[in-house]
């Protein structure tokens, strides 16, 4: 159409409406700054901080498309060097984080060697393309994602968790592409099931979100520097959390299947008892809570007494003297989410997405006739999944994610390389030993 249009952007987004254009072929998109407070409900303040820009508004739209705006040029590099950096450990990281390629610790240096031995782990050509990732459409290739993984302290034996880390991202049902730009803060929550947890050490026990194991670690940590590095999501730039979430540097959770007395997550979405499978939602809190009392009652209504009203993909972290209390009773894994989905409700008042804060109705068709009626914490019992994890003692952990339209649960098959049993023979004594005392 050829027709200028002009972007309204708060002025703290500025950047990252300009991100987004280029990402779609329009550098040159007009972006008139604004100073509308970010989800403004009050009429006033909207109108302060349109009326002050209404002339740059008026000028985008009335001033002709420039020859750049009509055509933009490319600024892809053509044939990049291998070699970027030559210098000692501190000068490579001082470098790779004035770059802006780490997440603020310390990185391994990417040297071709230790790219060599990553790609090891997979029978995948380096140049061989997994996808684009969104928002900037980088090209994941597998020798990208070894170099990520070398930077992040992953091992070779990680590598198939990283490639099946890598498509789940391109799967729409994730909604990665909104979650990892958005302002709510979502971290990537990764579920290891199947043989390889034990090939790599995936932690299930004591402190399995917790530092202190190089799998559970330095494979969320790979993820995420790949989301950066390729996807080209940047802090502040095109991630916008208001809050920031510690969660994305690591939060990885291998299914202690040995000790569960149900069926394990991957066989819950279809795939064999043997496979290995990687399953990934985004959540944006986590809490953990005890039970009230030991037995069947106390653990179920610990759950339902704590469960944030969100609507949204949850999981239910239990350990597994908490889920073999819960067996014993007579509970499957789909008669307990079907007990939290009914009973764990609360005031429609307190449910942003019925009522505001003056307890008027925002969506008469679907909210209570009171705002005292009670609503469900979680409207389908398929948002919600149960994984048996943990170590000795109380505590469970609750996953959350805030409702958004679209998002699923995502569970893919691992595909190990034809050298895997010689590899993990030769990384599997690559494990912690503690001084006893």
């Amino acid at each position: 159409m050829q027709k200028p249009v002009v972007l309204l952007a708060n002025e703290g987004f500025v950047t990252d409406g300009r991100s987004a254009a280029s990402s779609k072929g329009m550098p040159g998109l007009r972006i008139v700054s604004e100073s509308v407070p970010c989800e403004c409900t009050i009429e006033a303040d909207a109108e302060a901080g349109i009326v002050p820009v209404m002339e740059q508004i008026i000028d985008g739209l009335v001033q002709p498309l420039t020859a750049e705006e009509q055509s933009p040029t490319s600024k892809e590099r053509v044939n990049p060097s291998r070699i970027i950096f030559k210098g000692d450990f501190a000068e490579t990281n001082r470098f790779f984080y004035k770059s802006g390629w780490g997440d603020g610790l310390p990185l391994v240096p990417p040297t071709e060697e230790a790219v060599q031995e990553m790609l090891t782990g997979t029978d995948l050509r380096p140049d061989h393309i997994v996808g684009t990732v969104q928002p900037r459409l980088g090209k994941a290739t597998v020798e990208k994602i070894a170099v990520n993984a070398v930077m992040a302290g992953a091992l070779p034996t990680h590598m198939p968790v990283l490639i099946a880390g890598v498509e789940h991202l391109l799967d729409p049902l994730t909604r990665f592409g909104t979650f990892s730009m958005s302002t709510g803060s979502w971290s990537p929550f990764w579920v290891v099931n199947g043989p390889i947890r034990n090939d790599i050490h995936v932690n299930s026990s004591s402190g399995s979100m917790s530092p202190g194991n190089i799998a559970n670690a330095a494979i969320g940590r790979a993820m995420g520097l790949i989301i950066k590095n390729l996807g080209g999501i940047r802090k502040g730039v095109e991630d916008m959390g208001v809050i920031g979430n510690p969660g994305k540097y690591s939060m990885v959770l291998g299914e202690n299947e040995e000790r569960s007395p149900w069926v394990p997550l991957h066989v819950d979405e279809g795939f064999d008892k043997d496979d290995s499978a990687l399953s990934l939602i985004f959540p944006n809190c986590f809490t953990q809570t005890w039970p009230y009392t030991s037995d069947d009652k106390g653990i179920l209504r610990s759950i339902i007494y704590n469960i944030k009203p969100v609507g949204g993909l949850c999981c239910f972290v239990i350990p597994p003297a908490h889920a073999n209390t819960l067996a014993q009773k007579g509970w499957t894994k789909e008669m307990v989410r079907q007990y939290i989905v009914e009973f764990a409700r609360s005031p429609a008042y307190r449910h942003h997405s019925f009522y505001d804060t003056n307890n008027a109705l925002v969506r008469p068709g679907n909210a209570p006739l009171s705002a005292m009626d009670t609503v469900a914490a979680i409207t389908d019992p398929n948002y919600a999944r149960i994984v048996v994890a943990g170590g000795p003692g109380t505590f469970m952990g609750l996953v959350f994610s805030a409702a958004f339209p679209g998002a699923r649960w995502v569970t893919k098959k691992i595909a190990v390389p034809a050298n895997w049993k010689k590899l993990v023979s030769k990384y599997r004594s690559l494990v912690p030993t503690y001084e006893r005392y």
